[in-house]
């Protein structure tokens, strides 16, 4: 058993997360990669008041990210698209990881919604013979069917079930569309494309969990996937018997979390810099809302799906770490077509012991954000501390 302060907790959290200093990753051609390979998964999400979350995490963590190097990457066959506890990008070498949930899948699991296997056939034809294709590429052959997104044509759903089973993977975006083709055409050579064994694949979410965030509990590791309770704590056991992992406290937190020695005596940095990150609402550090909570002390919803009359906050709200501490949050829209960054409400939420470094940082990063959602300027409309929003306010301007 180990155990760790909060604030060591934190900052171990905030290490392996590639938060803990600027750039932790580098700046060139390698950092884009050593990001997602650190992180495991890079959540996709459709929303675009500013730019998407996957475009969002990465420029957290690498300064020089432009779009464009994910799509090169996608391009280079580094990483590919596929459903971990959402749509996400992921190394390309974590591909036999997937195989499990592929095959449930394709032998009857029910993944959103029943397709028409018939149009199913139709489709992987067209693609074996045509070569790369959207969903725009097939005439609606029916009537749409009503899903929870809005109504589907019974091609693109043909698609997202054969995604979803492995058939075809996404071989690159042409803007936010997918352009789908068969795996044969887009996986290296030379990967490994083998099943893992049942022991394998509860090994790789373990490891690949701990890697990321630190340390888990095993409701964390197993995050929204179901069926695997008792097989995840089964090989947690026996890892735990190895001396592979080990659990750790952390003081005043009920939770047993699992780790690795090495891991916590190399990572656990004394103090972590004074920095500020506006995180996406979908970033690896806080898409786990209990965790967030039960470590950072940080109560957090995304108000985008919340009725307008009942949002206490904004429609996208974005976390901001600063330094070690989650400190607040801020609603951000970009005008584009004005090229002005709005922050329509910005909240402080934890009493700050460095002020005038915050409001530095912080205005420094805001003008770091309408950069890169190619503004011109920002405007804060209000803040729930007059002080820091005049002087952040004041600061940009300067």
């Amino acid at each position: 058993m180990i155990e760790l302060s909060p604030a060591q907790a934190k900052r171990l959290v905030i290490n392996r997360q590639g938060l803990h200093k600027s750039n932790a990753f580098g700046r060139g051609d390698s950092a884009l990669h050593d990001c997602i390979d650190r992180l495991g998964y890079i959540q996709i999400d459709t929303i675009s008041v500013i730019n998407r979350a996957h475009h969002h995490t990465f420029w957290t963590r690498v300064a020089t990210f432009r779009n464009n190097h994910l799509d090169a990457l996608q391009k280079d066959r580094k990483i590919f698209e596929y459903w971990a506890h959402a749509a996400a990008y992921l190394p390309m070498q974590d591909y036999r990881y997937c195989l499990p949930y592929m095959n449930a899948i394709a032998s009857g699991q029910k993944h959103w919604r029943t397709p028409d296997k018939k149009v199913m056939a139709s489709v992987m034809q067209r693609i074996r013979s045509d070569g790369p294709l959207k969903a725009r590429d097939f005439a609606a052959s029916g009537s749409k069917t009503l899903h929870f997104w809005g109504a589907k044509k019974p091609e693109k759903i043909a698609l997202e079930q054969l995604f979803i089973e492995g058939k075809l993977m996404v071989s690159h975006r042409d803007g936010f569309e997918k352009v789908f083709d068969l795996p044969e055409r887009i996986l290296p050579s030379r990967l490994d494309t083998s099943t893992p064994t049942s022991e394998e694949f509860y090994r790789y979410l373990i490891i690949r969990t701990i890697q990321s965030q630190g340390f888990a509990t095993e409701s964390e590791i197993g995050y929204l996937r179901k069926g695997i309770k008792l097989a995840l704590r089964k090989q947690i056991q026996q890892m735990l018997a190895d001396n592979e992992i080990v659990q750790v406290r952390v003081h005043g937190n009920p939770n047993v979390y699992y780790s690795q020695t090495d891991m916590i005596e190399q990572d656990r940095p004394a103090r972590v810099a004074r920095n500020v990150h506006l995180l996406s609402p979908f970033d690896n550090l806080v898409i786990q809302r209990k965790r967030m909570a039960q470590l950072f002390d940080f109560d957090y919803q995304i108000e985008c799906y919340v009725p307008e009359s009942k949002r206490k906050h904004g429609y996208f709200c974005l976390p901001i770490l600063f330094g070690d501490e989650l400190v607040g949050r801020l609603d951000p829209k970009a005008d584009r077509r004005n090229r002005n960054l709005v922050v329509r409400n910005l909240v402080i939420e934890k009493e700050l012991k460095h002020v005038d470094a915050f409001i530095d940082k912080l205005a420094r990063k805001l003008n770091e954000l309408a950069i890169f959602n190619g503004c011109d300027s920002t405007v804060i409309e209000r803040c729930n501390v007059k002080q820091i929003g005049s002087a952040v306010s004041r600061r940009l301007a300067s």
